[in-house]
């Protein structure tokens, strides 16, 4: 049974929600417009390839907004997700830029820790994620003065709170154009408009991150248990979505 047919259920008032998130989206590119014309837009979707953000960068495409995407190509996503993302880099009309961590930390993180660092402390697995993440977050949002993201209310407890408009950070507004859809909904929307996905996700991967932190979940499960299953629940992190995560000075090498 596909992702599709397990999931695809939308909420009552789903219309409601995707106007809501279409009005959002629209003024945003407005909002921030490139100062000058042929310059960047101010705006950009981090896109993890995941079910949420393949909706948004969809919207982004049929609504023709001048919206930029990215992509986080930390060196170990699964097969699945790589392929998924040259799709999307052949099919969408906004530019998908690609992120990857700078070769000579990786190398040297992996030198002195290992290949399985993320598995022996919660520092060792968050310093890998500032390397192969945060850092190249860093760049992709440099000189934007606003970017969207797929997260969800529903997706954990941590996210319970998620707003449609965040300014809790002065260095720019962080977009959340799905924090009130359902993961019905989501795939609800996916069905009707026939949007590539990733086929991890018929496998019962809902959450997809980097090989080594995801695993499929069983039924019951909370919705990020397959995300960094071995540490604490309130760790489940990797420092894109929490308001304070200095980098290590390793990290900036």
């Amino acid at each position: 049974m596909s992702a599709i047919d397990r999931n695809a259920r939308a909420s009552g008032d789903f219309a409601a929600k995707l106007a809501e998130t279409t009005a959002l989206l629209q003024q945003a590119a407005l909002d921030y417009a490139p100062l000058t014309a042929g310059a960047a837009p101010r705006i950009t979707l981090a896109c993890s390839l995941g079910a949420e953000d393949m909706v948004i960068a969809h919207l982004i495409n049929s609504l023709q907004l001048d919206i930029g995407i990215f992509v986080l190509e930390t060196g170990m996503l699964h097969t699945e997700t790589l392929a998924l993302l040259e799709r999307l880099k052949a099919s969408s009309r906004a530019p998908v830029e690609v992120f990857k961590p700078v070769p000579e930390a990786t190398v040297e993180f992996v030198a002195r820790e290992g290949l399985e660092a993320m598995y022996k402390s919660i520092e060792l697995r968050k310093a890998c994620c500032n390397i192969r993440k945060m850092e190249p977050l860093n760049r992709a949002l440099k000189d934007k003065a606003a970017w969207i993201t797929g997260l969800r209310r529903e997706q954990s407890g941590a996210r319970a709170e998620v707003p449609l408009i965040d300014t809790s950070d002065a260095a720019r507004v962080k977009l959340n154009p799905l924090a009130n859809w359902t993961w019905g909904d989501v795939w609800y929307f996916i069905a009707l408009n026939k949007i590539d996905y990733n086929p991890l996700h018929d496998q019962f991967y809902p959450s997809i991150g980097c090989a080594p932190c995801t695993r499929a979940i069983s039924q019951g499960e909370d919705f990020r248990a397959g995300r960094w299953w071995w540490e604490d629940e309130a760790a489940k992190e990797c420092g894109l979505h929490v308001k304070t995560s200095p980098l290590p000075e390793k990290a900036l090498t």
